[in-house]
């Protein structure tokens, strides 16, 4: 396996540290005081893509689970599992392939799924003109801007490359230089890159400005993927499994929300999470994820899930020996919250 330097230094920060203690507050709910927990959420991007995890925040779902809820956004997986690692995040929110990447960096405190949000991929192709009848093959020889080596949003594009019968290494140039987050401020910069991989608001904001066209869903076209979840250390989960059970019962209701109203009312609550984007933006960009069935019923991290990761991690050439889908997932808490 490639070495991950990221996950290297990661596990040397803290292999064996702790978790954070936690810190109570009183708030009034219905006349009467009552403690909530706190817990630190380390996201791996601030992203429509999200949108369960906002729905819960803004309509007081995890407060309802008497938890208090602080949200740092990471911007990428390394740094949400160094986060996770040293105890400065309770729960990671990542591509569940960093997990994997640690266990096999022998991590003596492994980070373990409890509950997967998203099942498709949740980023697009953006091309630098309007392509109608656009298909994969269309991108031999050219230049596209994509992502970190080993992280998913990269692993899942070459995966729909090789699906269509492309050398992600022979057949067109993928510039892997730019950091998460500044692949459209580069593509708007750089006329020599054809296409780029863009996330939400990024690949709307790029029609907007009239600098790029989405030509092609990643999430649609590589099928369902376990593209996000949530994990915590083991020893996190072994002291506090009633916390990890109330943020996956607040989360649960979240999904449960997306899934029975529509985009413009799912909009209208995570729109505070994104003031700097108009409502009419939002509600686009959550109704490009809701038809494309994005988000799950419930929170149950499959095995068959897990495996298929683990099928991309070897095509891509990052896992040299599986793990064990019960080392590293557990489906106790999504499964409660799902009965509830």
């Amino acid at each position: 396996m490639k070495n991950k330097k990221w996950i290297s230094l990661a596990a040397a920060v803290v292999l064996a540290v702790t978790a954070l203690p936690m810190g109570v507050f009183a708030a009034k709910k219905d006349g009467a005081e009552e403690k909530l927990t706190k817990v630190t959420l380390n996201e791996v991007a601030h992203s429509i893509f999200y949108a369960p995890q906002y729905v819960a925040i803004e309509e007081g779902y995890f407060a309802e689970e008497g938890l208090d809820l602080t949200l740092v956004t990471g911007f990428g997986a390394d740094k949400v599992l160094t986060a996770l690692i040293s105890g400065e995040a309770d729960i990671g929110f990542m591509g569940a392939e960093a997990s994997i990447y640690a266990y096999q960096e022998g991590a003596t405190d492994p980070a373990v799924n409890f509950a997967q949000l998203t099942q498709r991929a949740g980023n697009f192709l953006v091309a630098r003109e309007e392509m109608t009848d656009f298909k994969w093959e269309n991108l031999k020889g050219k230049k596209v801007l994509g992502g970190r080596k080993g992280g998913m949003p990269e692993m899942v594009f070459e995966y729909i490359l090789r699906k269509n019968g492309l050398d992600p290494q022979k057949d067109l140039t993928i510039d892997q230089s730019i950091d998460f987050g500044s692949t459209a401020a580069a593509f708007t910069g750089d006329a020599s890159a054809d296409f780029t991989v863009e996330f939400e608001p990024s690949a709307t904001a790029l029609e907007k400005e009239g600098a790029g066209y989405v030509v092609a869903s990643l999430g649609v076209d590589s099928g369902y993927v376990p593209y996000t979840s949530y994990s915590a250390k083991t020893s996190y989960m072994e002291k506090n499994p009633e916390v990890i059970q109330k943020f996956t019962n607040a989360l649960q209701k979240g999904m449960e929300y997306v899934q029975t109203h529509t985009p413009e009312e799912i909009a209208k609550v995570i729109a505070p999470q994104f003031a700097e984007t108009d409502l009419d933006t939002v509600t686009t960009i959550v109704k490009r994820y809701y038809d494309q069935d994005t988000w799950k019923s419930n929170l149950i991290f499959e095995k068959e899930s897990f495996e298929l990761l683990e099928d991309i991690l070897e095509d891509a050439g990052e896992l040299n020996e599986r793990v064990p889908y019960e080392n590293l997932v557990t489906t106790e808490y999504a499964e409660k919250a799902a009965e509830k």
